[in-house]
């Protein structure tokens, strides 16, 4: 199994930033893909950016030049930067990894865009 856990979600204005990570642990080996995906209320889980082992990313556009995704040198961990928050950006951000034929998800960060 793998075991993700996502961190740095809250409260910021818009207009700010805010840096959310996703520590992955357990059976970790062969995970070929970690990234972010987000759910508002009322709304299906949409895509935000997700990352390769060789560093392809694919993301929404409405998330262009304002959240960026990351990781440690161990491919780990993943981070998502996010710069010039809207309030549409609000929502609870969740961590997901695939390994082999099944994907992980973890249990979400909530993120509020707010003035």
């Amino acid at each position: 199994q793998v075991q993700l856990v996502e961190s740095g979600g809250g409260l910021v204005q818009p207009g700010g930033s805010l840096r959310l990570s996703c520590a992955a642990s357990g059976t970790i080996f062969s995970i070929s893909v970690m990234g972010w995906y987000r759910q508002a209320p009322g709304k299906q889980r949409d895509l935000v950016e997700t990352i390769t082992r060789d560093g392809n990313t694919n993301y929404a556009d409405s998330v262009k030049g304002r959240l960026t995704i990351s990781r440690d040198n161990a491919e780990n961990t993943v981070y998502l930067q996010m710069n010039s928050l809207k309030p549409e950006d609000t929502a609870v951000y969740y961590c997901y990894a695939r390994r082999a034929t099944l994907g992980y998800w973890g249990k979400g960060t909530l993120v509020t865009v707010s003035s």
